[in-house]
């Protein structure tokens, strides 16, 4: 198993090496020049993204779209994963991971576009898209789309099922405020499954009435739960912001007993923290966004972008600010290992840290379980048709029960490497239908008085 696990390990460093970064990195900044810097709209995104387009074709409100997307990116990419950013690559970590973030909500926009724009409707009425219909018929590339759904289907078993269950298996194992502890991992795991199996089993809908619920509840708990935190690490603030920036391009200026570690490292680390959180790039997010209810593609698509903003520059920042201010508070605290960074630095806020720290984690990565679980079924059944449905759902629970059993690090290996294998054909998609994208924004968006016109579009019925 030694051997399997580092092999994992040096698949997860290939991948994430330099091409990679790069391309992803560039496709954030093409799609930010090219589009105009569509960061500029996010407020305008956040009040459209809470206001249902009446009369539109779609499975879902836009809201409760957007819900089930963050459901799936604000998981233990927010908690955990920021915390093993900082272990790897020390503080600098936070600043690339919410540069990413930043970038990232422009590629969001053009996924969610893309998603609508390609979209298809099934006999029963039922709403599909996402990359694989982009790269179909957008590019006419099948034969891209069949790995992006395979590559799919791999990395929702990864950073969608089993790391999340991991991560509220070790929680709970472990002693604590809302869990008591010394819960066998395997009781754990079943638990987990039947609360999974009883949510996915009515599809698109039952998963987005859960997440709209809990998805508000759960970042907003934890926003206010970490700014109480920083009350009480006040006085550490400004240094930590500041040891954050420095160390983002002088890793050497960390100090204070953080681990050395090169530049590369540390944007590898952040940057890949930062699309596992928000998975800008990855091609998830816009499998949810083809089932929303919207007047024209690029409705959806702002609304879309603001996952990206919520979930990265908001919550992984305000994250990132917790532990490493945290850590500089109190220098007892060893950073070698992310997980128990997170709940070290949690545990030394009086009454509330744990508390803040187990049910954002319990919370963010259930939801994140039942909204991969949607990506994952819009996948399989692309490749092999709604036959193989019941049989995905069974597999994904088996998933969950085993994900909450196994090593952590492992785990995570798995997932870096499903993530980058994922995301390459979507930049692909992304970065050959620019045009396409541009000239929507150009239709709909930049015209004024044309965002709220329905589209001509016509979206083709499939067997």
């Amino acid at each position: 198993m030694d051997a399997f696990y580092q092999f994992l390990s040096d698949m997860a460093d290939v991948l994430w090496s330099w091409p990679t970064i790069i391309l992803l990195l560039g496709t954030h900044i093409l799609l930010t020049i090219r589009l105009r810097f569509p960061q500029r709209y996010i407020f305008k995104a956040i009040k459209m993204s809470v206001t249902p387009d009446k009369d539109s074709s779609g499975d879902v409100s836009q809201f409760r779209a957007l819900a089930t997307s963050l459901a799936a990116t604000i998981g233990t990419g927010n908690i955990v994963g920021v915390g093993t950013a900082i272990a790897l690559g020390g503080p600098g970590a936070v600043l690339w991971c919410w540069v990413t973030g930043i970038l990232g909500i422009a590629t969001k926009y053009s996924e969610g576009l893309l998603a609508v724009k390609y979209r298809v409707r099934t006999s029963d009425g039922t709403m599909l898209g996402g990359p694989m219909y982009a790269l179909e018929r957008g590019l006419n590339m099948k034969w891209l789309a069949v790995l992006f759904c395979i590559f799919a289907v791999i990395a929702s078993y990864g950073i969608g099922c089993t790391v999340q269950a991991n991560a509220i298996s070790n929680m709970m194992a472990d002693s604590g405020i809302l869990f008591r502890g010394g819960i066998p991992t395997w009781i754990n795991g079943l638990f987990l499954s039947f609360l999974v199996a009883l949510v996915i089993i009515f599809g698109v809908k039952g998963i987005a009435k859960v997440c709209g619920v809990l998805v508000p509840f759960m970042a907003a708990f934890y926003v206010l739960g970490c700014i109480l935190i920083l009350c009480f690490n006040s006085e550490y603030l400004g240094q930590a912001i500041s040891l954050i920036c420095e160390s983002a391009f002088s890793p050497e200026a960390a100090g204070g007993g953080f681990i050395g570690t090169s530049i590369m490292m540390t944007a590898r680390y952040g940057i890949a923290r930062g699309l596992f959180s928000n998975e800008s790039g990855l091609g998830s997010a816009p499998i949810v966004a083809a089932a929303a209810q919207t007047k024209n593609p690029v409705r959806q698509a702002l609304v879309s972008s603001t996952a990206t903003f919520w979930d990265t520059v908001v919550v992984c920042a305000i994250t990132g600010l917790v532990l490493v201010s945290s850590i500089i508070a109190h220098p007892d605290i060893t950073y070698e290992d992310g997980g128990k960074l997170t709940t070290l630095a949690f545990s030394k806020i009086p009454y509330i840290g744990r508390f803040v720290l187990e049910v954002g984690l319990f919370t963010f990565a259930f939801s994140t379980i039942l909204g991969w679980s949607y990506y994952g079924e819009r996948c399989a059944e692309y490749l092999f048709g709604k036959k193989i449905l019941p049989y995905y759902k069974v597999v994904w629970v088996v998933m969950v029960f085993i994900g909450a059993v196994q090593s952590l690090t492992s785990i995570w290996c798995f997932a870096d490497s499903a993530n980058a294998l994922m995301a390459i054909p979507n930049l692909i998609a992304l970065i050959f239908l620019s045009g396409v994208i541009r000239r929507e924004t150009r239709k709909y968006l930049w015209k004024k008085g044309h965002i709220d016109d329905q589209s001509d579009d016509e979206i083709p019925l499939i067997k």
